[in-house]
């Protein structure tokens, strides 16, 4: 495989875990990550989630980049509607004062959170309507000229932090072929819309100052392991963690009554949610992308390691750089 593949971090906070050691976690993993030659790392804003610890995410993304020399650091993504365009242009900006050249600004219009958070947020439910005109700003401010006048973004201005949509239907990708800005697509949890998405994206880009030809990033789950039934096992206990915090709302369920529940309609979703897995030993895993990139035509793969324990985690992010030969092709890129 040539593509470049990435990570989306979900800075998970296991059962017997602090937001703290979620944090030390994505630091080594990053610092592995940039020796394994992947090409760029991502933080999902949420928000009032007890297991994802990525809510304060310019600031995850601060800490990261402290901590490693090489490797891209962005947002997959920062939930526009929840904030002041100026605001993430200040701090994007700064990120890429800081660490010129490694930032990346992905940008949703979700609120990343249920309506009880978003009135927490004091996030206005209709905002979500103003969202790109909210990007065509925030664009300004990190480009220039700024699209209101006498004000600009201290630090931003100048700073050309690449943008990205991200969405999870068809309305992200006519965003994003309309500003001529790269698309990344969830498809790690939301798959149903993958291929009329960027298919529409395609055919109705509009070249940019950004960008003269589509981009398409296509996230996939994956759990590598040194054995099937390894990874197998995995994989099940993953899916049991979702029953407890799509169906649970919290409800920790004993695994006999998740499995039923996954058996059942109202584990269809979950089911659904994992459709697009790479679940194997690396070869299988390797196999799978391989199929995966060329279903879908993209330009880059994001993947996000779902193994529920830490070590597996890591383990699994070794094996899809290994077996892609991740390091070899950055190695002979940066010859």
């Amino acid at each position: 495989m040539s593509l470049p593949i990435s990570i989306l971090d979900l800075a998970q906070i296991g059962s017997d875990e602090t937001a703290g050691d979620s944090f030390r976690a994505s630091v080594a993993m990053a610092r592995n990550a940039e020796r394994w030659g992947y090409h760029r790392i991502w933080y999902a804003e949420h928000h009032n989630m007890p297991s994802i610890a990525s809510s304060a995410t310019s600031v995850l993304i601060a800490h990261v980049a402290a901590h490693t020399e090489r490797i891209r650091l962005g947002s997959g993504g920062i939930m526009l509607p929840n904030h002041a365009p100026l605001t993430i242009a200040e701090q994007f900006g700064t990120l890429a004062e800081l660490h010129p050249g490694r930032i990346d600004l992905g940008l949703g219009r979700a609120p990343g959170s249920d309506q009880q958070t978003m009135r927490a947020l004091r996030r206005d439910p209709a905002s979500a309507e103003s969202f790109p005109q909210d990007v065509l700003e925030l664009q300004g401010y990190l480009t220039g000229p700024s699209r209101i006048p006498g004000i600009e973004a201290t630090p931003g201005r100048g700073t050309d932090v690449p943008l990205y949509i991200l969405g999870s239907s068809l309305f992200g990708a006519r965003l994003a072929a309309a500003l001529g800005l790269p698309y990344a697509f969830a498809s790690h949890f939301a798959p149903d819309a993958l291929h009329d998405a960027i298919a529409i994206y395609r055919r109705e880009f509009r070249p940019s100052a950004q960008l003269a030809e589509p981009y398409v990033i296509a996230a996939v789950n994956v759990i590598a392991a040194d054995s099937e039934d390894e990874a197998q096992r995995l994989f099940l206990e993953t899916k049991r963690k979702r029953v407890g915090l799509f169906v649970g709302r919290g409800r920790t369920f004993t695994p006999e009554e998740a499995d039923m529940i996954l058996e059942a309609p109202a584990g269809r979703q979950i089911q659904a949610m994992v459709r697009y897995t790479a679940v194997g030993t690396p070869s299988v895993v390797r196999d799978y992308l391989d199929g995966f990139a060329d279903r879908t035509g993209a330009d880059e793969l994001m993947v996000v390691s779902s193994a529920p324990e830490r070590d597996a985690w890591m383990r699994s992010l070794e094996l899809v750089a290994d077996v892609t030969g991740l390091a070899s092709r950055t190695a002979v890129t940066a010859g």
